[in-house]
């Protein structure tokens, strides 16, 4: 074999070399990054299952796999290049972009309580602010379409999160990181949100056809179980809009310069937590995420009448133009 030759495979082998690290950089960094967005994560697999309720076994499935579909085309085609050129070019941007994602997820959140609290007063507030799917297409239609809108905002999140925690380096580097991190976390939400909706399910196919008395047992359990779980879910989720919402806010605050209410909200967390030194975490981020819902909700409440009394009839304008052009 000539020198040349040996001289040519030495080379690719070490490129090769290169190559593997980089991937392992690349893959650890994408790791880091989505185990700090955990929280926007577990925020958005318990909000996205509300959306499914109310419809046929048949249809939940399907439904989730639009979500998703929706999730990823939020992650890849929108928001993975926006934050790549934001943080290039406009960095001051993205901080008001992400209050204005909050305010709108203070403002489901607030809506859903609204809703539970007084029934006749927002079935009215729907009515104004948008008309009710009239057949049970175009209600899937309009729920896969509220979903992905939330999650985009989560996602946005998510997204504005990983990208803080990668080091500076190249944009494709910065790109593939990206990517891994939004494949990864929409495969384990997703695919966990298709676990719970069909639980009920798996668990009368157990109840039903399992091998084993304890088989049998689990599956009833399960189908038992799941009814409540669902609800208490529901009312996580609703919680989950209000104290993200809440938390961008407060942090979007203290990056305008105005950090007053979120150095109030870490201190009062600071003294709770060391009430129980032996868990101190787990009673510090209660504090902050009770509080930071609490600025969510009130700040939701507000919101709603804006919505009604002047959103609402701006859109109505833009979609009569719409329709008679």
């Amino acid at each position: 074999m000539s020198v040349g030759l040996l001289a040519l495979l030495d080379d690719v082998a070490a490129l090769a070399k290169v190559a593997a690290a980089s991937l392992d950089d690349i893959t650890g960094q994408a790791m880091k990054a989505g185990a700090k967005a955990a929280g926007a994560v577990i925020d958005d697999a318990a909000v996205t299952p509300r959306y499914v309720h109310g419809f046929s076994a048949e249809r939940e499935l399907p439904i989730v796999g639009k979500i998703a579909l929706g999730s990823i085309r939020n992650k890849l085609i929108i928001l993975l290049p926006a934050a790549l050129l934001l943080s290039a070019f406009l960095p001051w941007v993205i901080n008001p972009l992400l209050m204005l994602g909050g305010a709108y997820l203070c403002y489901e959140g607030a809506e859903k309580v609204y809703a539970l609290l007084f029934p006749h007063q927002a079935h009215a507030h729907e009515a104004e602010v948008g008309p009710s799917a009239s057949n049970p297409v175009a209600l899937e239609e309009e729920k896969v379409a509220g979903a992905i809108k939330t999650d985009f905002i989560l996602s946005a999140e998510i997204m504005t999160i990983a990208l803080a925690t990668i080091p500076l380096g190249s944009v494709v580097n910065q790109a593939l990181v990206l990517l891994l991190v939004a494949i990864g976390i929409t495969a384990v939400v997703y695919g966990g949100v298709a676990l719970i909706v069909k639980a009920d399910d798996i668990g009368l196919h157990l109840a039903t056809n399992g091998f084993t008395g304890p088989g049998r047992a689990f599956g009833r359990g399960l189908v038992k179980a799941m009814p409540g779980f669902m609800q208490t879910l529901s009312i996580v989720g609703t919680a989950a809009m209000v104290w993200v919402g809440g938390g961008i806010i407060l942090h979007g605050l203290a990056g305008l310069g105005w950090d007053a209410p979120e150095h109030w909200v870490e201190g009062i967390a600071h003294t709770v937590a060391a009430i129980a030194p032996a868990i101190p975490g787990v009673l510090g981020w209660l504090t902050t995420a009770a509080l930071s819902g609490l600025l969510g909700l009130v700040l939701g409440f507000i919101l709603i009448p804006v919505a009604q009394y002047a959103i609402a009839p701006i859109l109505g304008m833009f979609r009569k133009k719409r329709a008679g052009a």
